[in-house]
């Protein structure tokens, strides 16, 4: 059973920073991809970022210069580094991993975690 569990979240006034952690279990396979998901409630899911297996980084233009998103193969684990929070970045944040497969990409999900940022 393939399980992600995400930390770090929490409240931070406007212009402050957060670091989510996400690691994964119940394999010993590395994702193809993994990255950050958020959702707002009366909102669509938004991809927030996301690092492919060998370090390359996408990141949505609302956080760009502002996120980071690493990871550590050998902790299966990624990160997500949040500078000069916005209000507008309030949301819970779930972070996925990607397989691909013969039926296409397989995504697994953690439970999520909080952020909300003060205004």
């Amino acid at each position: 059973q393939v399980q992600l569990v995400e930390s770090g979240g929490g409240l931070v006034q406007a212009g402050g920073s957060l670091r989510l952690s996400c690691v994964a279990s119940g394999t010993i396979f590395s994702f193809n991809a993994m990255g950050w998901y958020r959702r707002a409630p009366g909102k669509q899911r938004e991809l927030v970022a996301e690092i492919t297996s060998g370090n390359s980084p996408n990141y949505a233009d609302s956080v760009k210069g502002r996120f980071t998103i690493s990871r550590d193969n050998a902790k299966n684990t990624v990160y997500l580094q949040m500078n000069s929070l916005k209000p507008e970045d309030t949301a819970v944040y779930y972070c996925h991993g990607r397989l691909d497969s013969g039926l296409g990409p397989r995504i697994y999900w953690g439970q999520g975690t909080q952020v909300a940022v003060s205004s």
